[in-house]
């Protein structure tokens, strides 16, 4: 039984989540040769204060993002 953990940045759609979760069990399914009945998938969300990539939450490399935006712009 494959068991895909994902995780998200919160924002997403129930739509786009149903949409990955089908895509992801045909890929499973049509790679390991398993029936859709055994894959599951666990999706788990997470705020901008709560992910971290290099150290920084993703609000923080956001705002860094933005800064440099604008000086670039002259702002």
């Amino acid at each position: 039984m494959p068991i895909i953990e994902m995780h998200l940045m919160k924002g997403r759609s129930d739509e786009l989540k149903r949409n990955v979760a089908v895509a992801v069990t045909e890929a499973v399914t049509r790679t390991l040769a398993c029936s859709p009945d055994t894959v599951r998938i666990l999706i788990t969300e997470h705020g901008a204060d709560e992910f971290f990539v290099a150290g920084q939450t993703m609000a923080q490399r956001a705002e860094r993002l933005r800064a440099a935006t604008l000086q670039e712009q002259g702002q």
